[in-house]
């Protein structure tokens, strides 16, 4: 069977939180002034109380509000396809599986939680929200998810990302965001960093520090994030609790399971609600990250702000450092400093094994599936299908039979430009 589908009814009720599950207490983030464990109250400035409870919950299992799984009926439950043809292409004895979560609307797995951030804002009478982008998926996700539930939005897009991908602002605008390149002169923070260095291309820490202080110093605006916190990875688990109903429904079991990692979301959506059963069952589960951006294959595990100018709280994280500026490599979404604390405790653990892989492998990775299944991957999950292809190639060199389950995070037909230079030459492996 080619397309394994769910009817809608079939739909997960609850996600799935990792926290009570994980191999130790997760360390707690520290306030950046006093240096203390945070607590809810610090949160409430820039969050609405509904996700700093989740936040903080060692409840394994949290209700999806019907209103959100209304809106996620426009898209979910998403396919789990087998690549046949790529199977084929690589004569492999694998079985290669992947979650499409290039059909939602704006095209990747980040409305799972823009849906579920921008309910919870509006329903405690929040107005406007603000955030960062890297490549873009995440900004035109919660434009999208605000345009549903009537909030403003204003997005801080990583300086080379807008002049690389200018149809992801298109999209942004179209659903009625504000989208501003970053470093920007909209706030101190901007134009500090501008003053030093006027060619800043940017970085996903400077983008968040300039939409913390945009949401601090506004009423009725909060903050919103596309990555690394608990209750945004939460939120994707519906991701993974599909595919273990799809993959039952066939009689299949992953023995590898693969996804790209920038803060960490489309992977621990995927397979945080498999980590029960690898612990259990051997399963190798792989995080894809860029040579270029190389957080947890060669960053420290410390104490760390998830943002350039030290406004967020610290994090117990693999990090290359908060002022780090990564190349301009085509992922944007994977060019961050750090990672999510839960990812990392687990990395550290041996439970997950980090990977980071060269850019042009990647595109080289990204073309073949394009040519054997016929949908062009973005940048960023050309990092997963790398370590994919090399799996099967390893399993076909070993003569094993082994089922490979990877997250599809989006598609790549707003990407073009990458491929243009991938294709003609242009392309630097960084």
């Amino acid at each position: 069977m080619r397309k394994i589908l769910l009817d809608e009814n079939e739909m997960p009720k609850y996600w799935y939180n990792i926290l009570p599950d994980l191999p130790e207490p997760l360390p707690p983030p520290l306030h950046p002034v006093t240096k203390e464990p945070v607590k809810p109250e610090d949160l409430e400035p820039i969050f609405p109380k509904a996700l700093i409870k989740q936040e903080m919950s060692n409840e394994r299992w949290i209700k999806i509000p019907e209103e959100v799984r209304d809106v996620y009926a426009l898209w979910r439950p998403t396919p789990l396809i087998r690549a046949v043809r790529l199977e084929k292409a690589l004569k492999t004895p694998a079985r290669i599986y992947f979650k499409y979560e290039g059909a939602s609307p704006p095209g990747s797995h980040k409305p799972n939680t823009a849906v579920a951030q921008a309910y919870y804002n509006a329903k405690e009478g929040i107005e406007r929200l603000t955030t960062e982008t890297g490549a873009g998926q995440w900004g035109s996700a919660l434009c999208f998810a605000t345009k549903l539930f009537d909030l403003k939005c204003t997005v801080y897009m990583v300086k080379v990302s807008y002049y690389q991908k200018p149809y992801r602002r298109v999209l942004m605008e179209t659903w009625g965001g504000e989208v501003i390149p970053s470093p920007s002169d909209r706030t101190e923070v901007g134009r500090k960093i501008l003053e030093k260095d006027p060619d800043n291309p940017g970085s996903l820490g400077i983008a968040i520090s300039e939409a913390i202080e945009d949401a601090v110093k506004h009423e009725n605006t909060n903050y919103s994030l596309g990555s690394v916190l608990n209750h945004v990875l939460l939120h994707q688990t519906i991701i993974g609790l599909e595919a273990k109903k799809q993959l039952e429904s066939i009689g299949e079991k992953p023995d590898v399971i693969v996804g790209c990692v920038g803060g960490g979301s489309n992977f621990a959506g995927l397979c945080y609600p498999f980590i029960k059963d690898a612990q259990k069952d051997g399963i190798k589960i792989i995080a894809v990250e860029p040579k270029a951006c190389p957080t947890l294959t060669e960053g420290a595990y410390k104490y760390d702000y998830g943002d350039t100018a030290g406004l967020t709280p610290l994090l117990k994280m693999f990090t290359l450092g908060h002022d780090f500026i990564p190349p301009p490599i085509h992922a944007g979404g994977l060019r961050y400093h750090g990672d999510a604390p839960t990812l990392c405790l687990l990395v550290k653990h041996g439970i997950i094994e980090p990977r980071a892989v060269r850019q042009i492998p990647t595109f080289e990775a990204g073309v073949m599936f394009a040519r054997t299944e016929g949908i062009v991957p973005a940048p960023e999950t050309n990092h997963a299908i790398r370590v994919v292809i090399d799996e099967a190639i390893k399993a076909r060199e070993e003569g094993e039979e082994k089922v490979i389950l990877f997250n599809f995070s989006g598609h790549g037909l707003l990407d073009l430009k990458a491929y243009d230079d991938f294709l003609y030459g242009r392309l630097q492996d960084t």
